[in-house]
C-alpha cells in the first residue's frame, strides 16, 4: 500500500507506478533505512509518542529484518513497494501490525532518504578509502621489487630522461594518495544527520537532533532543514571524488597498455587479466587495462548528469532528486571495481629488465646530461643546449648514441668537452645525479618507498 494514497481518488496509472517507482534500485539502502528507522524509534520515546515496550518491541522486528535482509536483499526486488521506505513500513506492519504504523510519526520520506543515502556514502567510502591504500601498497611493492628496472620517461610521447620502473609506480602512489586525501575530505562534510528535518520545515517534535545523529554515528546534526532535504553536495563531491580517481586510474591503464605493447616492450601482463582473440590466436590482449581506461567515461557522465540534474531546482525537495542514486551507484560500484582491477593488474606483471634498460639508453635521452656537463665547465645553459642539439643531429646521421661518438667527434662541437664526459653520459650517472627530493636517484626513489610504506602501515 502507498504512504499517500488517502488524498487521492483513483489508482496511479500502472505506466506511471512503473516510472515513478524506485525500490528496482534504492532497495540497496535497505540496512540503511532499517538502522535509521530504529534510531527513530528511539527518539520518539524521548517525546512520549512510544513507550520504552513499544520501541523494544519495534526494534526487535527492525533487527529480525535487517538480518534478512542481509541473508538475501534481493528479495525485496520481489515487491511490488513504492521505494524501499514503503518496503521497510509494510514489511514492520507485516511483523507487529497497528504499532508498526507508528514509526513514521514527525518523520518524511524526505529527511528519511536523505539520512539512508548518507549513512551508504559513508560505508561506501571506507570502502574506497580501503581500495585506495590497497592499490597504493601493491605500487609500492610493485616499486620495491623494481628499483633497478631502468626506462625512459617520457614527455609528449617522446623518450625524454631515463627513470625507473619504481619511480613510475611512485607516481601513481602520489596520485592515489591525493585520492585518499579527496574522501577523508568528503567524508568530513557529508558526516552530518539529516533526520528529524521532516519534509522541510523540520519536525513538530522536541527531539533532540545531536542525540539522534549520535546514535546514527553522525560527528553532529544539520542545521537548517530546507536545506538538509535537498542537499545532494555528497553526491556531487563523491562523483567528483570518483570522476578524478577514474582519471587517474584510466593514465595507469593507458601507460601500461603502451608498455606491453610489442613496439615497448617493457611489461608483460600476467594471464589473469589478459584474453586472447577469436581469430588470431597469438594475441594476448590488456581487456582489463582498456576496460578500466573506457570506465572512466561513464563515472566522468554520472557526475556530468547530477550536475544537470541539481542545477535548477528549487527548495526544497523535488522528484528529480530521485535521479541522485542510479548514478551514484554505479559510479562508486565502478571506482571500486577498477580499483581492485588495477591492484590484480599489478599481481603478476612481469618488468622487462634488458628491454627496459635498451630503450633508456636510446633516444638521446642522456642529452641534458651532456648540457650539465657543459655548464659545469663554464659554457652558458642556452649555448650549452644549442651544441648538444648539434651533437645530437649528427649521431642520429650516423645512427649511434651520444655516448658512442669519439671525442675528437665531441670536440668539434665544443673545446670543453674531455674525457670525463664519458662517465657523465653513462644511463647510472643519469639517474643518480637527480638526487633532490623526488626525484630518480635511487636514493630518493628507496626514500620515497619507506616514507609511503610507513604512511600506509
Amino acid at each position: 500500500m502507498a504512504l499517500w494514497g488517502g488524498r487521492f481518488t483513483q489508482a496511479a496509472d500502472q505506466r506511471f507506478k512503473q516510472f515513478n517507482d524506485s525500490l528496482r534500485f534504492d532497495y540497496r539502502l535497505a540496512e540503511q533505512d532499517i538502522v535509521g528507522s530504529i534510531a527513530w524509534s528511539k527518539a520518539l520515546v524521548t517525546v512520549n509518542v512510544l513507550s520504552s515496550e513499544e520501541q523494544q518491541q519495534l526494534e526487535q522486528a527492525l533487527n529480525a529484518l535487517l538480518a534478512e535482509v542481509q541473508a538475501d536483499p534481493e528479495q525485496i526486488l520481489q515487491s511490488d513497494a513504492e521505494d524501499i521506505h514503503s518496503w521497510v513500513e509494510g514489511q514492520l506492519i507485516e511483523k507487529v501490525g497497528a504499532l508498526g504504523k507508528k514509526l513514521h510519526t514527525g518523520r518524511s520520506r524526505n529527511d528519511q532518504v536523505a539520512t539512508d543515502l548518507k549513512l551508504w556514502c559513508k560505508a561506501q567510502v571506507e570502502a574506497l578509502l580501503g581500495a585506495t591504500r590497497e592499490l597504493q601498497q601493491a605500487l609500492v611493492a610493485t616499486a620495491e621489487a623494481n628499483q633497478d628496472a631502468v626506462m625512459p620517461g617520457y614527455t609528449h610521447l617522446q623518450r625524454a630522461q631515463p627513470v625507473t620502473f619504481a619511480h613510475w609506480c611512485l607516481a601513481y602512489v602520489e596520485m592515489l594518495a591525493r585520492d585518499e586525501s579527496r574522501l577523508q575530505d568528503t567524508l568530513k562534510r557529508l558526516d552530518v544527520s539529516p533526520l528529524g528535518c521532516g519534509a522541510l520545515a523540520g519536525t513538530a517534535y522536541a527531539i533532540d537532533r545531536e542525540q539522534l545523529a549520535g546514535w546514527l554515528g553522525f560527528a553532529s546534526a544539520t542545521r537548517n532543514s530546507l536545506d538538509t532535504v535537498s542537499d545532494r553536495d555528497h553526491v556531487l563531491e563523491l562523483l567528483a571524488d570518483a570522476s578524478i580517481g577514474m582519471v587517474h586510474l584510466s593514465r595507469f591503464a593507458e601507460d601500461l597498455i603502451f608498455f606491453n605493447t610489442g613496439e615497448a616492450g617493457f611489461v608483460e601482463l600476467s594471464d589473469k587479466v589478459t584474453s586472447g582473440s577469436s581469430l588470431m590466436p597469438q594475441k594476448k590482449n590488456p581487456d582489463a587495462l582498456e576496460l578500466i581506461r573506457g570506465k572512466c567515461g561513464r563515472v566522468q557522465g554520472a557526475l556530468t548528469g547530477m550536475m544537470m540534474t541539481l542545477k535548477g531546482l528549487p527548495l526544497a525537495y523535488n522528484k528529480d532528486m530521485q535521479e541522485d542514486k542510479e548514478g551514484l551507484f554505479d559510479a562508486l560500484d565502478t571506482w571500486l571495481d577498477c580499483l581492485h582491477m588495477s591492484a590484480l593488474v599489478l599481481d603478476g606483471i612481469q618488468v622487462k629488465r634488458p628491454r627496459c634498460q635498451e630503450a633508456a639508453e636510446q633516444g638521446y635521452a642522456n642529452s641534458t646530461e651532456l648540457a650539465d656537463y657543459l655548464v659545469a665547465k663554464g659554457v652558458p645553459f642556452r649555448e650549452a643546449h644549442h651544441i648538444v642539439g648539434e651533437a645530437v643531429v649528427e649521431a642520429i646521421r650516423q645512427g649511434v648514441a651520444l655516448e658512442a661518438l669519439s671525442l675528437a667527434q665531441l670536440k668539434a662541437f665544443s673545446a670543453a668537452i674531455e674525457e670525463d664526459v664519458y662517465a657523465v653520459l653513462a644511463l647510472q650517472s643519469c639517474l643518480d645525479k637527480r638526487n633532490a627530493k623526488g626525484g630518480v636517484a635511487p636514493q630518493q626513489v628507496a626514500f620515497a618507498i619507506t616514507e609511503a610504506k610507513k604512511r600506509l602501515a
